[in-house]
């Protein structure tokens, strides 16, 4: 083979090996013992058919598995949501005017009547006010009404797929598969919102498993359809993340950071205080109204 020949198969090897690259799925560190992750839906399938083996290998029954995992399909309309992410490119003020609009104020304070004695003892059990909880439930899916219809697994496991956040969804894969083999929640009712979200204020599936409570004592923690489940559940993971019984939510203050664990958009954070103030006992009302000029300040919008 002349010298010129051989640098052309050479070239020829180096362009097919890249070309491959960008077509066909990756091993990527962060993927689990499939050792695939990829960008579109080629290897989807044949990745999710090792995953199902390895769930069933690792203690899922195979019923569960089926039922879960058996049709599942890669979304790419969930890919495209992934990507945009419109809390986090949105100013504060547009994010404040279409979520706390008068209409949801006012429901919100129906539900403080409505809910008072419940919020009374979810306080007493984990020092979170009620205020903070409806606000939360109200900005999260409007006191329960729009909690979101795609099948968690499909989203889930699309995600799960995706090299962008793989091992943190193959994570939250597994904790659903446990919470349906465990019967907490049947298969064909965990719908939720595009990211797996469950429930009237959108746990993760990983959360659900850590907070979840039976408040209603009715034997099964459900975030679905219990309202005292969902926002004792709601306190108790504000709880876990080190909330403060003064129940002051302000930029600055111990329980905002607690808020930004909840969710990572400062808009939501800002949104979900400002709510809560608006919700809040008359004199806690009034404290609020003299700090809403440090709430909006320019120099901590997004």
């Amino acid at each position: 083979m002349t010298s010129a020949v051989a640098r052309g198969v050479r070239r020829l090897i180096v362009f097919s090996a890249l070309a491959a690259a960008v077509v066909s799925p990756v091993r990527d560190a962060r993927a689990d013992d499939t050792g695939v992750c990829g960008q579109t839906a080629e290897g989807f399938s044949a990745w999710l058919g090792a995953f199902r083996a390895k769930a069933i290998a690792d203690g899922i029954s195979r019923e569960t598995v089926k039922a879960a995992l058996g049709d599942v399909r890669y979304d790419g309309g969930v890919i495209r949501l992934d990507r945009s992410q419109t809390p986090f490119k949105k100013t504060f003020e547009e994010f404040l005017e279409a979520r706390l609009t008068p209409q949801r104020i006012a429901m919100g304070r129906r539900a403080m009547v409505r809910h008072a004695d419940l919020l009374a003892a979810i306080q007493k059990a984990y020092a979170v006010p009620g205020h903070v909880l409806v606000a939360i439930w109200g900005l999260e899916t409007d006191f329960g009404a729009v909690s979101g219809d795609k099948p968690v697994f499909r989203s889930l496991a699309t995600l799960a797929y995706d090299c962008r956040r793989a091992e943190r969804f193959r994570g939250e894969l597994w904790s659903a598969l446990r919470i349906a083999e465990s019967g907490s929640l049947r298969v064909d009712e965990m719908r939720g919102a595009w990211a797996g979200e469950l429930g009237q204020t959108q746990f993760l599936a990983s959360s659900y498993e850590k907070f979840a409570v039976d408040f209603d004592g009715d034997g099964r923690a459900d975030l679905l359809h219990s309202t005292a489940d969902v926002l004792a559940s709601t306190a108790h993971y504000l709880f876990q993340h080190n909330w403060l019984p003064d129940g002051d939510v302000g930029p600055g203050t111990a329980n905002f950071v607690v808020l930004g664990s909840w969710n990572k958009s400062t808009n939501y954070q800002r949104t979900s205080a400002i709510f809560a103030q608006e919700l809040a006992p008359e004199d806690q009302r009034q404290k609020g109204k003299r700090k809403r000029t440090i709430r909006i300040a320019p120099s901590e919008a997004e």
